[in-house]
């Protein structure tokens, strides 16, 4: 009670000696003796194939709803009935041992399962202690492609280890700040989830200097900030810099030193020390990964996995099928017998098309990626040029900043969107590539979720580090969209601090309405919902009652269980700290302090998603693995291409290079006294085409204005 956690009976069997290991549940319903019946060998084979759904999809309404029902399969209560006696009967083979609830008439029914430790230990010196449930394993495995006998199937939380050292130790936020237990985590979740949070907390460890150096660099820019020349001169109203319009005919002249805030925060994130700390980041980046490399073969030795070997595993239940119709089609054509041991592998050709056939499903995604960012470009530059018709002069001197952050604002909310979209995507375009195990469905699931979802977030981050104001044109010979709208440009101070709003609001958006909204409000909303279905499920049970009296017992721990989240593997908190890794290395130039926001949401997330796995998804599967698998590779790649587009933003879309060279080059006496006028050009406003010059002016009497390009 003192930990918080609400755990009940059920552990065991009822004579309180034997440990439940594993449950399995299935709906019961009243069996209806209208329904055709189908026959069923008694050694477990169906004339019939069974679809397979995932198990989210069966579940969705298992608590009473109409989902799951016998009418959405094509099998009966009686031969449910029967397959399930068959399957128990197996078990009963294997060594386990059952015991059941009194079944009912409607509702969910739950088996409990014993694994002797006779039978582990055996199984553990046939596999020579390698994986110790295999038998127990295959089983699971056959049950899964029976959905439609058993809804889900779990091992049950261990009540001592939870309550004492789990919550207490780890899942608190009081921890915060200490050091996780992993080797808890790993005895009671297994390797690849202990991988997973030895990883998160070395990653987090390590943007500690970072962030350090991202805060000083920031303090830095604010303490020389009234020191540097091209800011004073910006703000300068004396200059009297008449600056050309940003649209056609409905924008007015402008006052460079309208744009004086926005240059002295421009500086404090451009600035020499910025360069700096951009080559210490990709440093960081070699080392962070480095240092992943020499912990992880720490725990490899302590946990006692560098004997584990790569086993071979079993071919998808997609894959099969696709061989059964590779071999139906062989004994069609060669009309002969064929063995049942006959290797049929799909041909290489087969899969050749198979992955065109995904890249060209692809091709969609990606366009709607990139039509999404041109979307907003198109959203800020009509906004611009409608509320430039405002005739009050201060909603004019704002339009360009309430432009920029309305479009920031609607950026993230495409990316947040898409995100959910692309991993649909990503799951449907891995199912037609039919990979042959489940570890290289994993891959392939993993890489492509990767690329959707990077492209996602990144693609509106690079359009203004690398393209927006490129390809604006010039008074006179602008370039326009749809006939009638000019391209946008950037403000005298650059697009470097446009980038490092875009980068900050996208990154701290995503993770704060990710962590909030999907991490914590949705699945209570989701817990919520089954509680209200399993209550109405009761009521209609108990109104479905005639004359049979149901024997009442207490919430067991299974019950309890049951109404947790289903696990749904480590991939997703891997991609969300991948796509973060990204935020945090590519476009470091641009925003310093991307690390320190980084540590921030991470030292929360440790502990948020620790009370997730203790209190709020059901028991995963322990599973053995020796690395964190591909994710390395990802983080490799990201590493490495981070040292490119750092070196192009300070190259192209920081100042930082033109300061330079103006001092070094032009400057007659070697100051940056007198950047601001060389870095603008002039043009005359006679010289404008017919119907683009301002129609009203507030300011009067201009010859000539100026645009951004060395004169």
């Amino acid at each position: 009670k003192d930990s918080g956690i609400d755990l009940g009976p059920g552990l065991f069997f009822a004579d309180g000696k034997r440990k439940v290991d594993y449950v399995l549940c299935y709906k019961c319903k009243k069996r209806r003796g209208s329904k055709p019946r189908l026959s069923i060998s008694s050694n477990g084979n169906l004339p019939i194939i069974l679809p397979v759904r995932l198990e989210t999809e069966a579940e969705s309404g298992e608590a009473g709803g109409a989902a799951g029902d016998a009418e959405d399969s094509k099998l009966s209560e009686e031969e449910k009935a029967l397959m399930r006696e068959e399957f128990e009967a197996g078990l009963l083979e294997a060594g386990l041992q059952i015991e059941r609830d009194k079944e009912k008439s409607n509702g969910i029914s739950f088996i409990r399962l014993h694994i002797p430790w006779s039978i582990l230990s055996r199984e553990a010196e046939l596999q020579k202690i390698k994986v110790a449930v295999k038998k127990w394993s295959h089983y699971r495995f056959c049950f899964i492609l029976c959905f439609c006998v058993y809804i889900s199937a779990f091992p049950l939380h261990d009540v001592s280890k939870l309550k004492t050292l789990l919550h207490e130790e780890w899942a608190n936020y009081g921890v915060m700040f200490k050091y996780q237990p992993v080797d808890l985590i790993r005895k009671y979740f297994g390797e690849q989830i202990g991988l997973y949070f030895a990883w998160l907390g070395v990653y987090t460890q390590l943007l500690i200097p970072p962030s350090v150096l991202g805060i000083i660099v920031f303090l830095y820019g604010i303490f020389t900030v009234d020191t540097n020349v091209p800011s004073q001169e910006t703000c300068d109203d004396n200059l009297n810099i008449t600056m050309c319009p940003l649209c056609d005919a409905v924008c007015d002249y402008w006052r460079l030193s309208s744009v004086c805030s926005l240059a002295r925060a421009s500086y404090l994130f451009d600035n020499g020390a910025t360069v700096l700390f951009a080559i210490f980041m990709s440093l960081w980046a070699a080392c962070f990964l480095e240092h992943w490399k020499r912990r992880q073969m720490c725990l490899k030795h302590s946990w006692d996995l560098t004997s584990l070997e790569h086993e071979e595993d079993e071919l998808r239940p997609e894959y099969e099928e696709a061989l059964q119709e590779k071999k139906a089609k062989l004994k069609s054509l060669a009309k002969k017998k064929v063995c049942l041991h006959l290797k049929v592998q799909i041909p290489f050709s087969y899969q050749t098309f198979n992955g065109l056939k995904v890249f060209s499903h692809a091709l969609p995604s990606i366009f709607v990626t990139f039509s999404a960012v041109f979307g907003v470009v198109v959203y800020r530059i009509c906004m611009l040029s409608v509320w430039s018709m405002n005739p009050d002069p201060e909603a004019k001197a704002s339009v360009r900043m309430t432009v920029t952050t309305t479009g920031i604002v609607l950026n993230m909310l495409v990316v947040l969107v898409l995100e959910e979209v692309y991993g649909a995507i990503a799951v449907w375009l891995t199912e037609l590539e039919l990979p042959k195990t489940e570890e290289e469905f994993e891959e392939r699931l993993i890489f492509k979720s990767f690329f959707l979802k990077s492209m996602n977030a990144f693609a509106p981050i690079f359009y203004v580090a690398f393209f927006k104001g490129r390809f604006a044109g010039r008074p006179g010979d602008y370039v326009y969209v749809f006939g009638d709208y000019r391209m946008e440009e950037c403000a005298p101070p650059g697009c470097l601090i446009e980038l490092c709003i875009q980068l900050s609001m996208i990154m701290l958006g995503k993770q704060l309405i990710q962590n909030n909204v999907f991490e914590i409000v949705i699945p209570k909303m989701k817990k919520m919902y089954r509680t209200i279905q399993e209550e109405k499920g009761k009521k209609r049970a108990a109104e479905n009652e005639e004359n049979e009296t149901e024997e009442i017992r207490p919430k067991q721990q299974f019950d309890k269980d049951f109404a947790l989240e289903p696990f749904e593997g480590v991939s997703p908190e891997y991609m969300e700290m991948i796509i973060q890794y990204g935020f945090v290395s590519l476009f470091v130039a641009s925003f310093p302090l991307a690390p320190a926001f980084a540590l921030l949401n991470n030292v929360i997330e440790i502990r948020l998603d620790a009370a997730k796995f203790v209190t709020e998804i059901r028991r995963p599967d322990a599973v053995r693995c020796k690395d964190i698998g591909i994710w390395y590779n990802i983080l490799c790649g990201i590493s490495k291409f981070s040292v490119i587009t750092n070196a192009f933003v300070i190259s192209f879309t920081s100042e930082f290079v033109p300061r330079m060279v103006y001092q070094y080059m032009y400057s007659g006496n070697g100051t940056m006294s007198g950047y601001t006028e060389h870095s603008l050009s002039y043009f005359n406003v006679s010289n404008f085409p017919p119907g683009t010059a301002p129609t009203t002016t507030l300011i009067t009497g201009v010859t000539m204005c100026r645009l951004e390009g060395f004169s």
